[in-house]
């Protein structure tokens, strides 16, 4: 088994075995900037997966993702040669049977194996000896298998632990204590629950609640973002009551305050810079009661067209939205705005519990390369703010060189800007804002995606 684990093409199809059906999904990520939740839903829409089994393929598949790092850890001490030297589809077998066998309670551990065994069978029948061999090896070993010293190691600790790579168990290091880094860790590797925003301009957060759970699904407030709903179980999106009714949007608690961050007024203009797919461009405009313009910008039509329709789901009129390149030089041409949210794209750090697969793409030269983009999408932004307006600048990101330093260095050009401390408006939320004013939430801490947001004003003189 020595080949290189090159770029290959998924050789199964849909298919009635959630197993085979994880496989396929993880094989089609590889060297893919395909996003996991995507292919999954894909996998889910043939309608071949039934009952439990579906539930068993998003598990399996999510949950190599979440644990790869640690997997990889243990079989380099099952595995004679080193894991980069293995086939792709031996890595991904073992990935996958040893995820069984370390993290699923329930299913037994000789039907993880023979599952895992009759797959390879399946997949590459020559690998059937070393799939049966390493798996067993673990049984035996597993209470005798290590992670480095958290003392003498503490970044490949984290690392090995918590299923990170290096470089982001080193970075959470240098923003954390040890015990709060690992926190922060384990939280992403969670399951994340299915956050909504109640559409108040169609109902109320208790009238949805009671239909939900006249409906048997387990639903509770969100803590903070007061239109947020959590349901707590696997669910399809558009099988709860008063999605086609326009009642609600999916959208993490913390995305839902940042457009409270910006705190829009009826009547205003608005801008959205990087609005697609419109879970903030469609909270703007319900904030404004549908009262005033909000303009949503984003590169790509196809990503407008979601706004659109997201927009006509939820019965809101006063969102335009318009395909452009906010970094080109005719981007909205003579158009000043009372209030501006630049969501800017960036490295996903903060949400990769939702997408575990970016933890293993990016790199610090992607994130230094999304630092300098937004540096260039904040300048872009201020040139189209009214005196004396409102920029909240957000990101998804744990990375102080995305969030603080950008900030940092947008003041240190443009001193008509100043911070506004969040607390001040929502001192309910005092527990969101840092020292500097700024909203940092955090999934160990909060129970939310990592998210940072920055209320800027720029003085009317």
């Amino acid at each position: 088994m020595l080949r290189s684990m090159s770029k290959s093409k998924p050789a199964i199809q849909a298919t009635s075995s959630p197993r085979q059906a994880a496989y396929t999904t993880l094989q089609r990520l590889v060297n893919s900037d395909l996003h996991a939740d995507d292919l999954i839903d894909q996998e889910l829409s043939h309608n071949q997966l039934q009952g439990p089994d579906r539930g068993l393929f998003a598990e399996l598949a999510f949950g190599v993702l979440r644990r790869q790092g640690s997997l990889d850890h243990y079989l380099k001490q099952l595995v004679q040669q080193p894991l980069e030297r293995l086939e792709l589809p031996v890595l991904l077998l073992l990935r996958l049977g040893l995820y069984q066998l370390r993290y699923l309670d329930r299913v037994p551990s000789h039907a993880a194996v023979h599952a895992t065994v009759e797959l390879t069978n399946v997949i590459l029948p020559r690998a059937k000896g070393l799939i049966n061999g390493v798996l067993r090896s673990y049984l035996r070993q597993q209470e005798s298998l290590t992670l480095p010293d958290p003392a003498q190691q503490p970044v490949a600790w984290l690392a090995a632990a918590y299923s990170l790579p290096g470089w982001l168990a080193e970075q959470w290091l240098q923003q954390f204590p040890q015990s709060e880094a690992a926190g922060l860790a384990a939280a992403s590797t969670e399951i994340p629950p299915l956050t909504l925003r109640v559409n108040s301009l169609r109902t109320t957060r208790n009238a949805l609640l009671e239909r939900l759970q006249a409906a048997e699904f387990i639903a509770e407030p969100c803590r903070f973002a007061p239109e947020g709903i959590q349901i707590l179980q696997r669910c399809q999106i558009t099988s709860l009551p008063g999605f086609t009714e326009g009642l609600f949007m999916v959208q993490d608690e913390a995305s839902q305050l940042v457009a409270h961050l910006l705190a829009p007024q009826a009547g205003q203009q608005i801008l959205d810079m990087c609005a697609a797919p419109g879970g903030k461009a469609t909270h703007l405009a319900q904030l404004m009661n549908d009262q005033g313009c909000v303009t949503a910008t984003d590169l790509n039509a196809r990503r407008i067209r979601r706004i659109c329709e997201s927009a006509e789901r939820l019965g809101l009129t006063s969102i335009q939205a318009v395909a452009g390149d906010a970094l080109g030089n005719d981007y909205l041409e003579g158009m000043q705005f009372d209030r501006i949210l630049l969501d800017a794209p960036c490295s996903g750090l903060g949400v990769i519990r939702r997408n575990p697969e970016a933890k293993w793409r990016l790199t610090p030269a992607e994130i230094s390369r999304c630092a300098a983009r937004q540096r260039l999408l904040i300048d872009a932004a201020a040139a189209r703010l009214k005196p004396g307006g409102v920029l909240v600048y957000a990101t998804c990101s744990t990375a102080v060189e995305e969030d603080e330093a950008v900030i940092k260095d947008f003041l240190s050009r443009n001193p008509e800007f100043v911070v506004e401390n969040g607390a001040q408006f929502f001192p309910e939320w005092a527990d969101l804002f840092d020292n500097s004013g700024y909203l940092r939430a955090w999934p160990h801490r909060h129970g939310t995606d990592g998210f940072f947001a920055a209320r800027l004003k720029r003085i009317d003189r």
